[in-house]
């Protein structure tokens, strides 16, 4: 099933590959360099376990590199190969030890959740994308605050699930599949959920990030179809992210975390607040305005 899993996630990264490059190469385009600089080490302390789609879309927003209405799908589109490195890595390393049926089953529900929801963000209104990231924000604030707190569940020893916790498990993984489109990771929600059912959290990585790796893409490919996004920033968190994840992984592996979390907490609620002001503020003025547009050249 391994293997099953493993296949099908190379076909994709290669698909991914050619849609971005192809997309580069037409419009001759140079990553930012900013957001290289970004994506090294937001992925870096991804493959460390602190997630990267929260301190993401606050430094995007902190530094106005995209509009508000590219910032998921940016964001999306950007951190997927990094996402796509981490899931090779840990499925070798610990997706043998996982049951199958639910790895398998989760990673498939996470891709059907995004490519359902690639179409939602796209024709969402730009007040309803900020309140939706916004939200995503704060859960992550309280998601870091709880780990650092260790409010979080200590989670279990088991590598698989009862048939019924596992349907759940893979019902909630589409859920989560939809609100990555908005800039919502599925970092957080998993490990929660997986703990509280009895999992070993070490087993939970693979199952995230080949959900994360297979959705990003289907739904980034169609992204960047849609002209959703901000290809420059997209190449630059890509380019950083990727060797980023390979000396966490492989070189440093494990760091105390705990204080940066803390000031992760501080950038992410400010974001949070600038975006939910915005959001009601859109919502008033420019309640009729379309969501994602593609961004002008």
């Amino acid at each position: 099933m391994l293997i099953a899993l493993l296949v099908p996630l190379s076909l994709a990264i290669l698909f991914f590959a050619l849609v971005l490059l192809r997309e580069a190469i037409a419009r001759r385009l140079t990553p930012r360099l900013e957001a290289v600089a970004l994506g090294a080490v937001v992925s870096f302390f991804d493959t460390l376990g602190i997630g990267s789609f929260a301190p993401t879309a606050a430094w995007i927003k902190f530094r106005k590199m995209v509009p508000d209405r590219l910032l998921p799908p940016t964001m999306l589109v950007g951190l997927t190969p990094p996402a796509m490195t981490e899931s090779i890595i840990f499925l070798v390393l610990l997706g043998v030890m996982v049951d199958p049926v639910l790895l398998f089953g989760s990673a498939v529900a996470v891709l059907l959740g995004g490519l359902v929801g690639a179409p939602l963000v796209a024709r969402a209104r730009v007040w309803i994308v900020q309140l939706v990231v916004a939200i995503g924000l704060l859960l992550a604030a309280a998601a870091y605050a709880m780990t650092n707190l260790h409010l979080f569940p200590g989670g279990g020893t088991a590598a698989g699930l009862s048939p019924m916790l596992t349907v759940i498990a893979i019902a909630a993984s589409f859920g989560f599949g939809v609100l990555l489109n908005f800039g919502v990771g599925n970092y957080a929600p998993t490990l929660v959920m997986l703990s509280l059912m009895g999992m070993d959290p070490r087993l939970c990585f693979p199952v995230m990030a080949a959900g994360a790796a297979l959705m990003g893409a289907g739904a980034g490919a169609r992204h960047i179809q849609l002209g959703t996004t901000d290809l420059r920033v997209v190449l630059g968190l890509a380019i950083g992210g990727i060797p980023a994840v390979f000396v966490a992984a492989f070189l440093v592996k494990s760091m105390p975390v705990e204080m940066l979390r803390w000031l992760v907490i501080v950038v992410v609620l400010y974001a949070a607040a600038v975006m939910l002001r915005a959001s009601l503020l859109g919502r008033r003025e420019h309640g009729a305005e379309p969501g994602t547009a593609a961004l002008a050249e």
